[in-house]
């Protein structure tokens, strides 16, 4: 029996990679941040799965202190990290397709936070899975851009987008994302101490993720903007209003995740098809 430790167990990620472990026959073990011993937690983990997310404003104060206590725990247990990346860490410069020979320049506060905790996951010495992946689709409403914005209003009749229409995005389906999660953890002793896999799931332009709603809920949809306005004018008194238009320029440059990796690793590995996840979430 193989065990895991996932460290936010309750969060997107995390909730689904409870799922996909616990359904390849793994023990789970949720991590209980009350307890506050994270090392002792991970005595007996043969990987630990770390899902925690703190919102934007507290990235630079607390992400990079998460970092060191869960290298510290791999460091005492000889558990393998899984963690979800992104692609914060190129910055807005970045080439449209993303791999793991890209280099990391982001200048913004929110990529320098990512590029600087994987470069402490390199160091560490320890084996470390990054999973990196584009926004996220998930199956219930949990906060993200898809639900919260994207199809707020699509019962109205209403699509809204947050970027450029033609400006390819990537974008991940939670469930698909996290059976390659497993499928990697079982192959974890074939793979070398640092691994930086990218995920590619869906690349679509605004206009064809419109399209393929449109196919799923069988009406048409008018197209809207975002405005970003409400958000500058919030900037100068929240922290969170100013992380959010920072990243704002996600939406309007066409990128799309190199799969080679995964494919080589997982070669028989299939993603949900594309109308199918977004049934499940409608």
């Amino acid at each position: 029996m193989q065990h895991v430790l996932i460290l936010g167990a309750s969060g997107r990620f995390g909730r689904h990679a409870t799922h996909a472990f616990q359904a390849a026959g793994w023990t789970v073990h949720p991590y209980d941040r009350k307890a506050g011993n994270m090392t002792k937690a991970a005595k007996g983990m043969d990987v630990i799965v770390n899902a925690m997310n703190p919102s934007y404003e507290k990235w630079q104060a607390e992400v990079p202190a998460l970092t060191a206590q869960v290298i510290k725990a791999a460091q005492a247990s000889g558990a393998t990290i899984i963690l979800p990346g992104n692609v914060y860490n190129f910055g807005a410069n970045a080439p449209k397709i993303l791999n793991a020979e890209t280099p990391h320049i982001a200048q913004n506060p929110l990529g320098r936070v990512r590029a600087e905790i994987e470069q402490s996951y390199r160091a560490s010495g320890v084996q470390v899975i990054i999973l990196r992946a584009g926004d996220f689709i998930d199956t219930q409403p949990s906060g993200i851009w898809f639900d919260r914005t994207i199809i707020a209003k699509i019962n109205k009749g209403i699509f809204t987008y947050l970027g450029r229409m033609d400006a390819a995005h990537s974008w991940a389906y939670l469930p698909d994302l996290t059976h390659a999660a497993v499928a990697l953890a079982e192959k974890r002793a074939d793979l070398s101490t640092f691994e930086d896999i990218p995920f590619s799931g869906y690349t679509l332009t605004g206009e064809a993720l419109a399209q393929a709603l449109e196919v799923v809920t069988g009406r048409s949809l008018v197209r809207k903007r975002m405005s970003y306005l409400p958000m500058k004018i919030l900037s100068p008194f929240s922290k969170l209003m100013r992380h959010l238009v920072e990243m704002s320029y996600l939406w309007d440059m066409p990128h799309s995740l190199d799969n080679k990796r995964l494919d080589a690793l997982l070669p028989e590995f299939e993603g949900t098809p594309l109308l199918d996840a977004l049934r499940s979430v409608l």
